[in-house]
């Protein structure tokens, strides 16, 4: 089975699934396994993949509307080279002040492949989930789209520092935090804008109806695409990104604005059924590991 079949069929067996991250008595944790062959292109550096690695289970905090504290990592190796092991560490701990949390250890093995497995902490009182989304609310994303996708464009290209650049976002916690006091439900676009349109209609048993010409395509993107419409397909599907989707009621979507430390996009409106894009069906496309 593949990544969605495998998770539907664990959240038959573990009640608390189905969020970016578990709540325990306040607290917030969430888990994340990246390899080499999947998630770091050829030219990452492991500065890059340790920010990023982190960075992907901060993102899961930061979805939860949670504070972040605390991160560790395993790092698996063939060997282990010096400068790539401190590169890594430096790029985990950097992401982490970047969030206001602390790098705080993990562990080391002997792996066949460069394999990273992360864990981050948050806390929180209040937590946005998935299934709060009603039908009149407003759905937002926080940044713009297809950072990720112009990396690896730029990967293959051989343009490195450009696409490492790329590859190192900044976790959303901040922003979430903003946004929880007014969302109705939230996760991050790790898996892609339509996927996560998908993902929380399910959860909160609702459609959404958006507009592409709201769609904020990232300006490296439309640099590399070839046309428009390529450029906004990626934005829709390709994943990756750590952004914030999110529903709030329409009368709330301004003080968001004014809240949140990065730009919000109302991409459109909360709906009965459906996904759709401009008036047609928005195919559940997006990232999967496998």
């Amino acid at each position: 089975m593949d990544e969605r079949a495998a998770l539907s069929l664990l959240a038959d067996e573990l009640a608390p699934a189905g969020d970016d991250a578990a709540v325990v008595d306040g607290r917030v944790l969430t888990t994340d396994m990246l390899h080499e062959t999947t998630d770091f292109p050829d030219g990452t550096t492991r500065y890059t993949a340790g920010w990023r690695a982190v960075g992907a289970s901060l993102s899961d905090v930061a979805a939860m509307g949670a504070e972040a504290t605390a991160a560790v990592a395993v790092y698996a190796a063939p060997a282990f080279d010096a400068d790539e092991l401190l590169a890594f560490v430096r790029g985990a701990r950097e992401v982490c002040e970047l969030t206001g949390a602390r790098y705080v250890g993990g562990d080391l093995d002997e792996h066949r492949e460069f394999t990273v497995a992360t864990t981050a902490l948050g806390r929180t009182d209040d937590p946005v989930r998935r299934s709060g989304a009603r039908p009149g609310d407003r759905v937002c994303v926080t940044g713009t789209l297809g950072r990720s996708a112009a990396a690896l464009e730029l990967f293959e290209r051989g343009d490195r520092d450009r696409a490492n650049d790329l590859f190192r976002f900044e976790p959303r916690v901040a922003a979430g935090r903003a946004i929880a006091p007014h969302a109705t439900a939230m996760m991050d676009s790790s898996d892609g804008l339509a996927r996560s349109l998908h993902q929380l209609a399910e959860a909160s048993g609702c459609g959404f109806a958006i507009e592409s010409d709201r769609v904020p395509v990232a300006d490296p993107l439309a640099a590399v695409s070839t046309d428009a419409d390529a450029a906004l397909d990626s934005a829709l599907t390709f994943g990756e990104d750590f952004e914030l989707v999110f529903s709030a009621p329409a009368d709330a979507v301004g003080d968001v604005r004014t809240d949140a430390p990065v730009d919000v996009f109302e991409l459109g409106e909360v709906v009965a059924d459906g996904v759709t894009v401009d008036g047609e069906p928005l195919a559940d496309e997006g990232y999967s590991h496998g």
